[in-house]
């Protein structure tokens, strides 16, 4: 019979994604076994096939690619966000430095 390990006894998580990451890693580690043993199941075998692709390696690329675009965009979102502020900024000062007061350039508004 083969010797089965007793397992580990680790502190429970503390947040759940660090209970889903110990979820994967046992999943992981039994794949891991059942193909050394050769007793996997056909579904988990084709899974490691189709990670293994050219396509899957693509595809995980292009989601790297994707997340990088939208942190870009977020940041430029802002930046113009913040590009807004200081022109409306630089207009009041050269308002001011004209000699409008605050209230007329609230009537200048509505006109």
């Amino acid at each position: 019979m083969a010797e089965r390990r007793s397992p580990r006894r680790r502190p429970p998580a503390l947040t759940p994604e660090a209970a889903e990451r110990r979820c994967i890693d046992a999943a992981y580690s039994l794949a891991q076994r059942q193909l050394d043993e050769g007793s996997a199941s056909p579904s988990v075998i084709t899974h490691f096939l189709k990670m293994g692709t050219a396509r899957a390696q693509l595809e995980q690329e292009k989601l790297r690619k994707e997340t990088e675009l939208l942190q870009t965009k977020k940041i430029a979102i802002e930046e113009t966000k913040n590009m807004e502020q200081l022109f409306s900024d630089a207009i009041s000062a050269m308002k001011r430095y004209q000699g409008y007061s605050e209230e007329e350039e609230d009537d200048e508004d509505w006109d």
